[in-house]
């Protein structure tokens, strides 16, 4: 008699520390960081710097927040799970169905954006076969196993780790000592001779800001490695306190070099700020290297698109918010029909950047962009749900709770509140505004008419 092998009904625990600390690293320092950082420079001046900490802050908080939530209810979908169990089916829902989007449109800008970098160096190949090449390769590397996801995205993400720990040591090396620029040390007097340290006033701090807190997008992944995570218990709280270190380090490191070597002032207008200090530096093919480095993180990007997208459509299957196939897993313990079908999207999403006219796709990842505000919202909404549902005694118990609760949390949905209304004021992301809330009540429709199906 033959028996049926059993299909594997959870995910396998094979993510370590480092990769949950890489993992997150490389969700949230992005190309943005090493070739739109310029456009952040020109609207703050050097109080750019004021923005990136006052972002920290409130990244440390929904970092927090979801790290509280997440030792308590380490499973994959995250905050889609925690807002069907604390606010509603509805929330956790579109909240699902939300971020599995914004991850879609990301991937398909940051595989168009691997042809475009691939052709720096071989400038005849069609731009569609690297970024074919780069889903199939992702795609591979997601369906094996869990362990080799973490392990490629950990390389990916040290990539982009060593590229700034070098701008920063190189930078502090011109500033102090000279290197670079003749033995005569620069200084920091860029920092305040040009208009001074608030060029652009209180507004420019505050007008940077949605740049700095998109460019910090991705870090939210994390919790979607709670329920790969060996022992989350230890793992996260460790990975999050780690993280957020790191990455204020390396944006606010960054900066603050660039910013001292090269007036703010002319920051941009020739190129990467990036590839300018690694030449003034003296490093030869300079321009090569950082296509390497952005070539990495678009693939970073894209490989965390593909293993986020996979589990979330794996949590809506198992709330029965997905149609059920997508939540089988291989025998590996990999959501294979989840992964495969974000897969497909992603490379319907590269026919159709070609095809369809520009102001469609910037219609399509606008909702990305509301559709983030909507993510992280939900996060610190969960949390001070969650809290309130614990007694004392539990609260006293909790493996990792939030600090300064509750107004940690709602500084940071006044943070976000202000996000919103600094976007309104200018036309490329206003656009967020008018499309996110129309495609939140397409998901409301979708799911009252699936309600009705259902009774």
């Amino acid at each position: 008699m033959v028996h049926k092998r059993e299909e594997p009904r959870e995910l396998r625990r094979g993510l370590k520390e480092r990769h949950i600390q890489l993992i997150a690293l490389g969700g949230s320092i992005g190309v943005g960081l090493f070739l739109g950082s310029a456009t952040a420079i020109q609207a703050a001046g050097p109080s750019l710097l004021v923005s990136y900490l006052l972002g920290g802050v409130v990244v440390f908080c929904l970092l927090r927040a979801l790290g509280e939530v997440a030792v308590a209810y380490p499973v994959a979908g995250s905050f889609s799970a925690y807002a069907h169990i604390f606010i509603g089916p509805l929330a956790g829902y579109v909240t699902g169905w939300m971020y599995w989007f914004m991850w879609i449109v990301t991937g398909m800008a940051e595989i168009t954006a691997v042809g475009m970098y691939v052709n720096f160096w071989m400038p005849e190949l069609p731009q569609w076969i690297p970024a074919l090449v780069a889903v199939l390769i992702m795609t591979a590397v997601n369906l094996i196993a869990v362990e080799v996801y973490g392990e490629v995205e950990f390389w990916f993400a040290l990539i982009k780790v060593v590229a700034i720990v070098l701008l920063i040591i190189g930078g502090l090396g011109m500033i102090i000592f000279g290197i670079g620029n003749g033995g005569v040390p620069i200084g920091i007097s860029h920092l305040w001779q040009h208009g001074g340290f608030f060029p652009q006033g209180a507004s420019g701090v505050l007008m940077a800001l949605s740049m700095v807190l998109f460019s910090y997008v991705g870090i939210e992944v994390i919790g979607i490695t709670a329920g790969e995570a060996k022992d989350p218990s230890k793992t996260l709280p460790a990975a999050i306190d780690k993280v957020f270190w790191r990455i204020v380090l390396f944006y606010v490191g960054s900066l603050y070099v660039i910013m001292s070597i090269y007036p703010w002032t002319e920051i941009g207008s020739v190129g990467s700020p990036f590839v300018s200090v690694f030449e003034k530096l003296g490093i030869g093919n300079a321009a090569a290297i950082m296509n390497l480095v952005v070539l990495s993180a678009a693939l970073s990007s894209c490989n965390s698109g593909v293993f986020s997208t996979g589990r979330m459509l794996y949590t809506l299957a198992m709330q029965k918010e997905a149609p059920a196939f997508l939540g089988r897993l291989n025998s590996s313990h990999v959501p294979v029909y989840g992964v495969l079908f974000s897969s497909a999207c992603l490379l319907v999403g590269v026919v159709l950047n070609y095809f369809i006219p520009a102001k469609v796709f910037t219609y399509v990842t606008s909702v990305g962009t509301f559709a983030c505000l909507w993510v992280w919202a939900i996060i610190i909404i969960v949390q001070i749900k969650f809290r309130r549902s614990l007694s004392p005694a539990q609260t006293a118990r909790l493996g990792f709770p939030m600090p300064w609760y509750p107004f940690s949390g709602i500084f940071c949905l006044a943070m976000l509140a202000l996000v919103i209304v600094i976007m309104g004021q200018d036309a490329d992301t206003s656009m967020a505004l008018l499309v996110g809330p129309l495609w939140l009540l397409g998901l409301v429709f979708l799911y009252w008419r699936r309600s009705r199906n259902i009774k």
